[in-house]
């Protein structure tokens, strides 16, 4: 199958990567910076995948047909990066977004004709034009259709579960990341240091009652289980942010606890507390 990679950064270079190696027709779609540094070949390091190099082209523009385009653009770049996916180039292609938060369905539904719904869990970052290195012991995307999508990534060694709900599916991932993105970015601190501060509680508790409110499925035994279970050196890519000067995605992992939070009455103490001091570390 034909895949176009909308932001080729710590996940999507790491999709590309392992998509390129199993076969797959990839393309990068780039920012023109992006593209003048980038030499045509990704070298991946991973702790599930193993380490190899393939030679993945990239572009600006979408120029040529594809069947599948995977959206890992930062939440807070979407809107310029869809440039790079004109709505007529895309056509019929199958978009899937494997972005934080749940807001994002709507707005590319809004534009693109068949838009399925996805999350992927995995620490991985692009550490040079060229690198991508991929440290956690886990590597798990979960779909809302698009089987043939599911058969390419399990093809290509990436774990790939079906899921038939996907406001579930949304809120089951922000309610593991919210706690860990928010905690480890307040503190400046490592998931192990970050689960152990109440408001890391307080924060997944809101969420798991937001996501209830708003009609998901979410286990909060699993959830729990999952907390303790992530490696006690983990940082998340918002702390990782924060750290670089770079904008964090506030809105889009806090920001759909805090709004739920208010239509439906319930109180997001916890997150907002964190979210602020995301927000005065970035200031900072």
């Amino acid at each position: 199958m034909r895949h176009a990679i909308l932001g080729a950064g710590g996940i999507g270079g790491l999709l590309g990567g392992a998509l390129a190696r199993s076969g797959a027709d990839v393309v990068l779609l780039l920012r023109p910076e992006a593209l003048a540094r980038y030499p045509g070949r990704l070298a991946v390091e991973s702790a599930v995948l193993g380490d190899f190099e393939v030679e993945v082209p990239g572009v600006v523009l979408l120029d040529r047909p594809v069947d599948i385009v995977w959206v890992a653009a930062k939440a807070t770049q979407l809107e310029a990066a869809l440039t790079s996916a004109p709505v007529d180039q895309v056509g019929e292609a199958v978009m899937i977004p494997l972005l934080n938060g749940v807001d994002h369905i709507t707005l590319l539904r809004s534009r693109y004709r068949n838009v399925v719904a996805g999350a992927v869990r995995v620490e991985s970052e692009r550490l040079s034009p060229t690198l991508i290195r991929q440290s956690s012991p886990f590597l798990r995307v979960e779909l809302a259709g698009a089987e043939a999508a599911q058969a390419e990534l399990r093809r290509a060694g990436i774990e790939c579960d079906a899921r038939d709900d996907e406001l579930s599916l949304l809120w089951d991932k922000l309610a593991f990341l919210a706690p860990m993105a928010l905690a480890t970015s307040a503190l400046d601190a490592s998931m192990g240091v970050a689960r152990k501060d109440p408001r890391f509680r307080g924060c997944r508790d809101e969420a798991l009652a937001v996501a209830r409110a708003e009609g998901a499925d979410v286990d909060g035994d699993a959830l729990r289980k999952q907390h303790e279970g992530a490696p006690a050196p983990m940082r998340s890519s918002m702390q990782k942010d924060v750290a670089a000067g770079r904008e964090p995605e506030l809105d889009a992992i806090a920001g759909p606890i805090l709004r739920g939070g208010q239509r439906h009455g319930l109180a997001t103490e916890s997150t907002q507390q964190l979210a602020d001091q995301v927000r005065a570390r970035t200031r900072g």
